[in-house]
């Protein structure tokens, strides 16, 4: 508190971040969604390299060279709302019977494991684009099996640089690849559900 005040004593000005969050709106589920044809699933929170959980937004200058915004900073790990999106995606497939996030507890059949590989602003001269891929994948935890993986990765141009506009597109990039890695793993375990169902019955 007394370094404020000698601050602002000496006509410092004292600047505060700017707290952001990735909005992942809820997916609307199908009116006509199929019953049910696997088991239970639980996904793990995802990963992310460490640069990604420090808390401010993350941009590159170059391939080589990493650095941070001071006063632009995560509110929300996007580790948690990249994982809370994909478990709100398989809900609202209906493909499993229950889709909740991983706790530690209970004995699910299946486990989504993923990590978040890019969530950054890329600057190449007066040219802003901002990269997102994630990667995950579907086991068996009965059989040990890797029912699917999957991996996508999107790159966006910016007209102009603005740390909103940045995370606003970083919203719209991630909700479009967490679409498609589900709707990817749903094509892949539907093949693969007869199979599933046999082993939960033995």
């Amino acid at each position: 508190m007394t370094s404020i005040l000698v601050l602002a004593g000496c006509g410092g000005k004292i600047r505060y971040p700017n707290y952001y969050v990735l909005n992942l709106p809820a997916p609307v589920s199908a009116a006509n969604a199929p019953s049910p044809v696997l088991g239970t699933v639980a996904v793990r929170e995802f990963a992310a390299p460490r640069f990604l959980r420090e808390g401010p937004i993350a941009y590159r200058e170059s391939p080589e060279q990493m650095d941070f915004y001071e006063y632009h900073r995560w509110a929300e790990d996007p580790r948690r709302m990249v994982t809370l999106a994909v478990v709100r995606e398989m809900q609202a497939r209906g493909l499993f019977r229950s889709v909740d996030a991983f706790d530690g507890r209970g004995a699910p059949d299946c486990l989504m494991t993923g990590t978040i590989d890019h969530l950054e602003e890329i600057d190449e001269g007066p040219n802003v684009s901002i990269e997102v891929a994630l990667s995950a994948r579907l086991i068996n935890l009965r059989t040990g099996e890797v029912l699917w993986q999957g991996a996508s990765s999107k790159t966006a141009k910016l007209e102009q640089r603005s740390v909103p506009g940045v995370v606003t597109e970083m919203s719209r990039e991630v909700s479009d690849i967490v679409a498609g890695l589900v709707s990817s793993m749903q094509n892949r375990v539907s093949v693969a559900s007869s199979s599933l169902s046999r082993s939960n019955s033995e």
